[in-house]
């Protein structure tokens, strides 16, 4: 938890670097008419920011602003979905040997000295230790459910800026064009190519800002959607591995306690 929040916090303060410039681009582009226009052409903000002006800040601040969100996901990602994250090197091991002895409060304290996904599991199967074996399969599967729902939910916000920043792409595009062609319609179809350029610029800038962050969002997910995948089934193999002891004991005790058929003489 205190991973993602300290995330979030560098996320905000890359927005609020972000929107700072933003503002400022917008009102230099006011106030700076009188510059040469070779000057403004060269301005990192002009050229991030779809041209400059209002519009293209509008438009183009959104998209960088996905970009950050994408970019605090990935490095959250790289924190947490890791195997010494979802399964402490040892501690299956380690709670295979007191589960198999017994000693069930033991193997509960050192889960929850090491919280993570396959402790979770295994504290999900001690809870029904007491009602056979059966009990502790199906107590592990549904807590492996809903732990591998919550990181997968987690992994899809990567799918969600993906989309939304193609569309804002998208959108920036569409205001870019019916910017051209309303310079074509005040000037009745005389409209110079520099009169165009703005437009045009807007579009085709907001294109490829939405491109840049979608594409890496959707290879992300990807790469991380499959190693959730397999973390999980490696974290539930080895809880099962933790009870393979206890449940070899109740496999003994039952056959154990099935009466053997007894042999009748015959009479002579």
């Amino acid at each position: 938890m205190r991973r993602w929040t300290r995330t979030q916090f560098a996320g905000l303060v890359a927005v609020a670097v972000l929107i700072a410039p933003s503002v400022m681009a917008a009102q230099g582009a006011g106030s700076g008419a009188d510059a040469a226009p070779g000057a403004r052409e060269q301005n990192f903000l002009y050229f991030l920011f779809g041209g400059g002006g209002v519009v293209g800040v509008a438009c183009t601040t959104p998209i960088l602003v996905a970009s950050v969100i994408a970019m605090a996901l990935v490095v959250e990602h790289l924190l947490t979905i890791r195997r010494s994250i979802l399964m402490p090197q040892g501690l299956a091991e380690e709670v295979h040997g007191l589960i198999a002895n017994g000693a069930f409060p033991h193997a509960e304290q050192q889960c929850k000295l090491r919280p993570s996904f396959l402790s979770h599991l295994i504290l999900a199967g001690l809870q029904e230790v007491r009602l056979g074996y059966s009990a502790v399969e199906k107590s592990m599967e549904d807590a492996s459910h809903a732990e591998s729902a919550r990181i997968f939910r987690k992994v899809e916000f990567l799918s969600v800026v993906a989309n939304i920043s193609t569309m804002l792409g998208l959108f920036g595009t569409v205001v870019g064009l019916v910017m051209a062609f309303k310079q074509v319609a005040d000037t009745q179809g005389v409209a110079r190519a520099s009169d165009l350029a703005g437009g045009i610029y807007l579009a085709l800038m907001t294109t490829i800002e939405g491109l840049t962050i979608a594409i890496p969002s959707v290879a992300a997910y990807a790469i991380f959607k499959h190693r959730a995948d397999q973390l999980v089934a490696e974290a539930s193999l080895l809880a099962e591995y933790s009870f393979s002891g206890y449940k070899r004991e109740r496999l003994s005790r039952r056959a154990a306690e099935v009466p053997k058929p007894t042999k009748t003489g015959s009479g002579g």
